[in-house]
């Protein structure tokens, strides 16, 4: 099992073991998400190892996907009630894990997954759908803890793809410059360029002190715009960091 995978696996461990004893009424309350209760959380995460799954069937039997069968799905899971949703997402959730467990070494060296304009092998489709779970447990837990972080195996996986994240989050703030970062926990470095009507983020040391220091799962809650004042680490520059947060507003 690669490193990958067994972050995965324990995404799906993590999230059984915190929605599992969530009565009715904690279903229907608040997540993260202002527009979502947890209930919606978790579909969202069932529906998605739904469609995973296809996509995974998809290519291990060659055959192209069918665009049509995300909405179809989703369709499917938004007539659920609540208890249905979090019921029913847990078993999508391990299902998925339990078919990609069952993926040969021989169909992992040759599989490819195309989204959109991205083509990813095997490790990349595992990478891919790790950010979705972990990001998501993080909106349900934290409406129970509000001092939750991500899970420090998926943080330090995450945090390399991070860049590519980036790509789609980020948006113009109408100023530019550079801000350089660091992270802990694991250790790493970004530039992240702001311009008129670009933002882009790279990974390297800055030649000088970073502009901005934090730990990694908070930049990645940042790039996936869930790093608000409230549920923020401690910065030199709040300014900064405010700042940041307008260029990274969520997905």
């Amino acid at each position: 099992m690669t490193t990958t995978q067994s972050a995965l696996a324990g995404s799906v461990h993590h999230l059984r073991d915190l929605a599992q004893p969530l009565h009715s009424a904690q279903l229907r309350s608040r997540a993260y998400p202002s527009e979502w209760t947890i209930a919606d959380v978790l579909s969202h995460v069932g529906s998605g190892a739904v469609i995973m799954q296809r996509r995974l069937d998809d290519a291990r039997a060659e055959r192209e996907s069918d665009d049509g069968f995300a909405p179809s799905v989703w369709d499917v899971w938004n007539a659920k009630s609540p208890e249905a949703k979090a019921a029913d997402a847990l078993e999508a959730d391990r299902a998925l894990m339990e078919r990609i467990e069952s993926v040969s070494d021989d169909e992992r060296s040759r599989l490819q997954f195309s989204m959109g304009p991205m083509t990813f092998d095997f490790d990349g489709f595992i990478a891919m759908r790790l950010g979705e779970p972990t990001l998501h447990t993080w909106d349900v837990e934290v409406a129970l803890d509000p001092h939750a972080t991500l899970a420090d195996d998926a943080t330090a996986l995450i945090v390399d793809r991070v860049e590519m994240i980036a790509r789609y989050t980020g948006k113009p703030s109408g100023t530019v410059h550079d801000v350089t970062v660091h992270t802990s926990n694991p250790t790493r470095d970004f530039t992240i360029a702001l311009g008129a009507d670009s933002v882009s983020f790279t990974p390297g040391a800055a030649s000088g002190p970073p502009d901005l220091e934090l730990p990694a799962e908070a930049l990645i809650r940042l790039v996936y715009g869930r790093l608000d004042p409230d549920h923020s680490p401690e910065v030199a520059d709040p300014a900064l960091l405010e700042e940041l947060r307008g260029v990274f507003p969520g997905v």
